[in-house]
């Protein structure tokens, strides 16, 4: 066991070497690229998976259980279920409620009021489930729908309000909750973009039932690919039904213990179907998956949490430096805008071009991207243009105007912590550039 211990440390030894030289590489102007965004991870990150892999075991375990209860206190909520990606976290999210197990669960045809601007795998939850999407327009610059749509979107089937902060910028919480409460309405919160940001004092993801998280690189933390869905209240039941979707939709719901061959209570074996005796661990509850990450994958999620207050620090200081920047060329762009009780932890610096400029998006996004500043559309803008959506069962409020505009003339840059000084320099430089044509 020394001998085992001597050589890790050696492993670790040589990691840690391996990272300060990494860590050398110098931005070229003119020839590194600026990210939108990116994973921003050290030897510590890249230790704790590997200690997790030389541990032997590659499944869910202690590494899952430390970072669901770190993340269930950072959100402020009751408990959080790690997933394989956010896009699961809304499918587990969203299935939980339909749950015969759950009380006043949903039924086939009920409504969930969501945004027609928005990510594909958050609105696909709603369409899996049999569910209706009702589609209500956002507004320009906090591209969040307007809480006084609400009320035009309601109906007797209404059931769900499914909210994405868009790009960081929280929605109205307090006018929604307060809507949603009136009308008997869930509330599932999109949180993958807004990680950190906070409203009215409380951290975005700990207002409605349910929250998503995504651990993809390109999000606040990083595990690789992941995701979360976390519980506000210490509802025991929930998390169960949770898990069992998760996990193939099998009943047993105990930690794994080798050591106990009646399982971790006791009761494994006791169980039936039919009348027939049963391994607990092989009775099916629910129609479920496997979507379940790896256990290193937490190991890495537990170092990047304890980073992530520097994190949001750095892209609230980078998304300061750009809107000082284009405050200059307010006539030209739509600036990005949000509630007054509100902190974002952004997720980029999304701009929309104003009617009667004298450049299009494909021209001051191509010369960014020439230039080495990557850039991206605001995901599907009008999600019903899109080919995959073009037979689905919906209802639209209104005529979706501003995701219309958004589809043709927004788009974002990066304000990740990869971007340093530095690059900041350089990309306020090439929008300037770029605008002296003008």
């Amino acid at each position: 066991m020394i001998e085992e211990q001597k050589i890790r440390e050696k492993v670790f030894s040589s990691l840690r070497e391996f990272y300060r030289k990494k860590s050398d590489k110098k931005f070229v102007t003119g020839l590194s690229r600026v990210q939108y965004a990116g994973a921003i991870f050290d030897d510590r990150e890249v230790i704790a998976m590997v200690d997790s892999i030389l541990n032997g075991w590659f499944g869910l375990g202690k590494k899952a259980r430390e970072f669901e209860s770190m993340f269930s206190k950072y959100l402020g909520v009751a408990r959080t279920v790690l997933t394989n990606s956010g896009s699961s976290a809304s499918l587990l999210a969203l299935t939980a409620l339909t749950s015969p197990d759950f009380r006043g669960h949903l039924q086939k045809g009920d409504e969930v009021i969501t945004p027609a601007m928005t990510f594909p795998t958050t609105f696909n939850s709603i369409i899996q489930n049999n569910l209706v999407p009702v589609l209500a327009d956002v507004e320009l610059g906090s591209y969040n729908i307007n809480p006084e749509d609400f009320k035009k979107a309601l109906s007797p089937k209404t059931a769900v309000i499914f909210l994405p902060h868009a790009f960081g910028i929280p929605n109205e919480m307090d006018v929604i909750m307060d809507f949603a409460e009136d009308n008997d309405l869930y509330v599932i919160e999109d949180n993958c973009d807004a990680l950190g940001s906070i409203y009215n004092g409380k951290k975005t993801g700990s207002f409605g039932i349910l929250s998503t998280c995504s651990f993809y690189p390109a999000h606040h933390i990083t595990m690789g690919e992941g995701g979360a869905v976390s519980i506000r209240d210490n509802d025991v039941n929930f998390h169960r039904i949770i898990k069992s979707l998760r996990d193939w939709g099998r009943a047993c719901y105990c930690e794994h213990d080798e050591t106990n061959p009646n399982g971790a209570c006791g009761r494994r074996f006791d169980f039936k179907i039919n009348g027939i005796h049963y391994d607990h661990r092989y009775m099916y509850t629910h129609i479920g998956y496997n979507l379940k990450p790896l256990e290193f994958q937490a190991a890495m999620g537990i170092e990047q949490l304890k980073k992530l207050p520097n994190f949001v620090k750095k892209r609230r200081e980078n998304f300061r430096a750009l809107y000082k920047e284009f405050q200059k060329y307010g006539e030209y762009f739509l600036l990005p805008s949000w509630p007054f009780q509100s902190n974002p932890s952004w997720f980029c610096f999304p701009l929309t071009i104003r009617e009667g400029a004298p450049f299009s998006r494909r021209e001051i996004t191509f010369f960014l991207e020439k230039n080495g500043i990557q850039t991206r559309l605001l995901f599907a803008g009008n999600i019903l243009r899109q080919p995959a959506y073009k037979n689905i069962k919906c209802r639209i409020v209104g005529k979706l105007e501003n995701c219309d505009k958004i589809m043709k003339d927004s788009f974002f840059i990066g304000v990740y912590p990869g971007i340093d000084e530095e690059k900041m320099t350089y990309v306020v430089s090439k929008v300037e550039e770029f605008m002296r044509k003008y």
